[in-house]
C-alpha cells in the first residue's frame, strides 16, 4: 500500500520552462541568501523528505552537505539518510540518490525521474520558486493536478497539504488582429482569456505567507545544491577584499616613502 501511494505521488519534473503552446508565464522574484544557514537547513529537510523519494541529487554527498550547512553527522544520519548500503549501513559519504529504485521508476513512469542537482542553474531560481507555488486542481489531468508554469506536467502537488487547494482566475484581454475576408485584410477585435492570479479554495496547514517562505527555503537549498562552491567563494571573497584593503594602505605608504624626495 505504501509503495502504491509513493508511486502515485512521485512524478517527473518538467522538461521545459514553458508548455508546448508557448504561453509565457510571469516568474515571481525570489531572494536567495546563501549565508542564511538556517534557511538552507530548512530547505534541505524539505528536499530530503519530499523530493528525494523520486528525484536524485546524485552529484552531492550527504557529508559534504552537512559540513557546508552546519549539520552534525549524527543528526544527518538520523534525520536525512534513509538508504542503507549493501551491508545495511547508513554512510554519510553516500551520494544523495532517490529512495525509489530506478527500475521501479522506469516501470511506473516509463522513464527515470530526472536528477535535480542543477535544476535552478538550468531553469533559474525564479522558475523553480514560481513552479512550486503554481499547482492547481485539474480533474482532466492524470494526477489530478496541473501547473501554470508548465501546463500538462505529470508531477502532482506533493505539498498540497501545506499550501491547500487553489484555482486559477482569468481575465479577458482585448486584442486587434488582422484577418483576410473576401480577399481583403480587415482588422477585427478578439478577446482572449489570460491568467490573472490564483484564488485559494481550500486552505492548507500553512498560511500563504508561510508556504511562500518554505518554498523560498527550498529554492535556496536548490541554488546551493547546484553550485555548493558558492559558499566557499563568498568566504574567500571577503578575505580577498580585506587583503586588498590592507595591501592598498601598505602600497600607498610605500609609494609615499619612495617618492617623498620627488614631491
Amino acid at each position: 500500500m505504501k509503495k502504491a501511494i509513493l508511486l502515485m505521488w512521485c512524478a517527473l519534473m518538467p522538461g521545459a520552462v514553458f508548455a508546448s503552446g508557448g504561453a509565457e508565464v510571469k516568474l515571481d522574484p525570489v531572494k536567495v541568501d546563501l549565508s542564511d544557514k538556517a534557511s538552507l537547513q530548512r530547505g534541505a529537510r524539505i528536499f530530503v523528505n519530499y523530493c528525494l523519494s523520486c528525484h536524485s541529487a546524485a552529484y552531492m554527498r550527504y557529508n559534504r552537505m552537512g559540513a557546508d550547512l552546519g549539520i552534525p553527522e549524527d543528526l544527518l544520519v538520523k534525520n536525512m539518510l534513509f538508504i542503507p548500503d549493501a551491508k545495511g549501513e547508513l554512510k554519510p559519504g553516500s551520494l544523495m540518490k532517490a529512495t525509489m529504485p530506478a527500475s521501479v521508476a522506469k516501470a511506473a513512469f516509463n522513464t527515470v525521474p530526472p536528477d535535480l542537482t542543477v535544476v535552478t542553474r538550468s531553469r533559474t531560481p525564479e522558475w523553480f520558486y514560481t513552479y512550486m507555488r503554481s499547482f492547481y486542481r485539474d480533474d482532466k489531468a492524470v494526477s489530478g493536478w496541473n501547473n501554470k508554469v508548465f501546463p500538462g506536467v505529470s508531477m502532482p502537488h506533493v505539498l498540497h497539504d501545506w499550501q491547500g487547494q487553489q484555482r486559477p482566475v482569468y481575465r479577458a484581454e482585448q486584442h486587434e488582429a488582422t484577418v483576410t475576408e473576401g480577399g481583403k485584410k480587415v482588422k477585427k477585435a478578439t478577446e482572449e482569456m489570460v491568467f490573472d492570479h490564483f484564488e485559494l479554495e481550500r486552505p492548507g496547514s500553512m498560511s500563504p505567507e508561510q508556504f511562500d517562505g518554505a518554498m523560498r527555503d527550498l529554492t535556496a537549498f536548490m541554488v546551493y545544491l547546484g553550485e555548493p562552491a558558492k559558499l566557499e567563494r563568498y568566504r574567500l571573497g571577503i578575505l580577498v577584499l580585506v587583503f586588498l584593503a590592507i595591501f592598498f594602505v601598505v602600497a600607498y605608504l610605500l609609494k609615499k616613502e619612495y617618492w617623498k624626495d620627488v614631491h
